[in-house]
C-alpha cells in the first residue's frame, strides 16, 4: 500500500516532469485532494460535481486574466425584461456611462437586463458568464462567440465568478435570481466573505422596487436585531444614473483596495495619509481597532515580492471582523477628505 510520503513525493514528481509550473504547493494540493475523493468511496455523482466544477473553474479563471487590471462592475437584473420596458433602457444608458468612465461591464449574459448592460456597454467593454438552462440561450447575441464569455453549468460556480472578479456592483430589478443574487453579495460582505465594494441598488425615477426592499430590511431586520445599524451602510438604494456612478466612482476616490496580513488590515489608499488623520481615526474609529491603533506603514516583504499595488500609501491595523459596516463607514470618511 503507498504511504503517504511516497504520494507525495509521486505527486512531486509529476508537477516537475510537467513543468512550467507556479505555485507548485496549491496545484500538489488540488492533485491530492483530487485522489482522495477517488480513494474515499465518493459517488459518482458527486466525483462528476466535483470535476465539472473545478474545470469550469479554470475555464473561467482563465477568461478573465487578461483583464485582471480593469475595473469591472456586475449588473444583475431580470431575463425577463422586455426591450420595451422603460427598465431596458435605463440599464443600457447606465452601463454605457459606467464603460465610458473605463469600467468593464459583467453580466450573466442572459436576455433581459443583462443584455441591455451589453448594449450600453458595447461587446469589447463585456464580459458574460452565462448559465447553461433548458429555457435559455446560452448568451445573448452582444456576447456570443466572444473570447470574454464563459458558459457554466452550475450555479454557484457562475455566482462565484460573477461576485470575485468585479470591484462594484450594480443591482437593477429583477426576480428570485436577482434577490438571491443581491442578498448573497450583500451576505459576502456583512460577514468579511466579500472586500468592501460599492452595492448599489437602481430603482428608475418614481418606481419603489428597492426601495420596498430597503423598507423591509429597516422595519423587519433592523427593528427585530436580525441586522445591525452599521449594515445598512453597505449598499445604497438610489434613483438616477447619475447618483448611481458617482456612488461608485467615488468609492475609489481615496479607498483602492485591501489586504490582510497576519492579524493586520492593510487598506491601500491613493493620497498620502497625515499624522492629524491618523489622529482623528484614532478618535473616531477606535471601534474598528481588535487592539492598537491606526498607523501609516510601507509594504510588506510579501507585497514587494509580488508587486501588489506598492505605490500605493498604506493604512494598517488589527480590525474587528465583525463590522463591516463600520468599514464601510471608515472607507466612506477616507473618500470624503480626498
Amino acid at each position: 500500500m503507498t504511504s503517504l510520503v511516497d504520494l507525495q513525493k509521486a505527486i512531486s514528481d509529476l508537477v516537475d516532469e510537467f513543468g512550467s509550473i507556479h505555485n507548485t504547493e496549491y496545484v500538489m494540493q488540488l492533485i491530492a485532494t483530487s485522489l482522495e475523493l477517488g480513494s474515499d468511496k465518493t459517488s459518482t455523482l458527486d466525483l462528476k460535481i466535483a470535476s465539472s466544477a473545478l474545470k469550469e473553474m479554470r475555464e473561467a479563471f482563465a477568461m478573465f486574466q487578461p483583464f485582471t487590471q480593469r475595473r469591472k462592475v456586475t449588473i444583475f437584473g431580470s431575463a425577463r425584461t422586455q426591450k420595451d420596458d422603460p427598465l431596458y433602457a435605463y440599464t443600457q444608458q447606465v452601463a454605457k456611462s459606467l464603460a465610458d468612465q473605463g469600467w468593464m461591464v459583467v453580466t450573466g449574459a442572459g436576455p433581459g437586463i443583462m443584455e441591455a448592460g451589453m448594449e450600453g456597454a458595447g461587446r469589447e467593454r463585456s464580459i458574460g458568464v452565462s448559465i447553461r438552462l433548458p429555457f435559455e440561450s446560452s448568451a445573448n447575441s452582444i456576447i456570443a462567440g466572444d473570447e470574454k464569455y464563459v458558459s457554466m453549468r452550475y450555479f454557484f460556480t457562475r455566482k462565484l465568478m460573477l461576485v470575485k472578479e468585479s470591484q462594484a456592483f450594480l443591482c437593477l430589478p429583477g426576480g428570485f435570481g436577482t434577490l438571491d443574487e443581491t442578498f448573497e453579495l450583500l451576505t459576502l460582505t456583512q460577514t468579511g466573505k466579500g472586500v468592501p465594494v460599492p452595492i448599489v441598488l437602481l430603482d428608475l425615477p418614481g418606481d419603489r422596487f428597492w426601495h420596498s426592499i430597503d423598507d423591509l430590511i429597516r422595519n423587519q431586520l433592523l427593528v427585530r436585531g436580525l441586522v445591525s445599524q452599521e449594515d445598512l451602510a453597505l449598499y445604497r438604494v438610489c434613483d438616477s444614473i447619475s447618483d448611481a456612478t458617482s456612488e461608485i466612482q467615488n468609492f475609489y476616490r481615496n479607498y483602492h483596495s485591501i489586504r490582510y496580513i497576519g492579524k493586520h488590515l492593510i487598506m491601500r489608499l491613493n493620497n498620502e495619509i497625515t499624522a492629524s488623520m491618523i489622529q482623528v481615526l484614532n478618535e473616531r474609529f477606535s471601534h474598528l481597532c481588535r487592539s492598537g491603533e491606526f498607523e501609516v506603514v510601507q509594504p510588506h516583504s510579501a507585497e514587494k515580492s509580488e508587486n501588489d499595488h506598492v505605490d500605493k500609501y498604506r493604512l494598517r491595523f488589527d480590525p474587528n471582523r465583525s463590522d463591516a459596516g463600520g468599514l464601510r463607514d471608515l472607507i466612506n470618511f477616507l473618500n470624503q477628505g480626498a
